[in-house]
């Protein structure tokens, strides 16, 4: 409101934004990270990876996460973009203007990883 508008002004870091990104791709179930791997040996999973910029109030990403094989990656690729789009504008109030989706890789559900 008015009275508050004169009080100063909050921004949001991009590292912020990031993180809320990885969250929000996190939380539709067919999704998930990349492999993590040490010298060529497979050490467990991480969140997705994410490119984020904020231009004022506009934001664009870009996520690299893995898909549940056999699910359909178009199909949980639009999922990501929405919960990415509606959780970024609930927490932070910026607009998503793009959200590119690069499925890096597909998992099985035991955690897998299909070449």
């Amino acid at each position: 409101d008015g009275a508050e508008a004169g009080r100063g002004s909050t921004t949001v870091s991009e590292r912020a934004v990031a993180r809320i990104v990885a969250r929000a791709a996190d939380e539709v179930e067919e999704s998930g990270g990349l492999a993590r791997t040490v010298l060529g040996v497979h050490a467990g999973r991480k969140a997705a990876r994410t490119d984020v910029r904020v231009d004022g109030e506009i934001v664009t990403a870009r996520v690299a996460m893995s898909v549940a094989y056999p699910r359909p990656v178009r199909q949980v690729a639009r999922r990501v973009r929405e919960s990415v789009r509606d959780r970024v504008q609930e927490l932070t109030g910026l607009t998503v203007r793009q959200v590119d989706i690069d499925v890096a890789e597909l998992e099985r559900p035991k955690g897998r990883t299909v070449s």
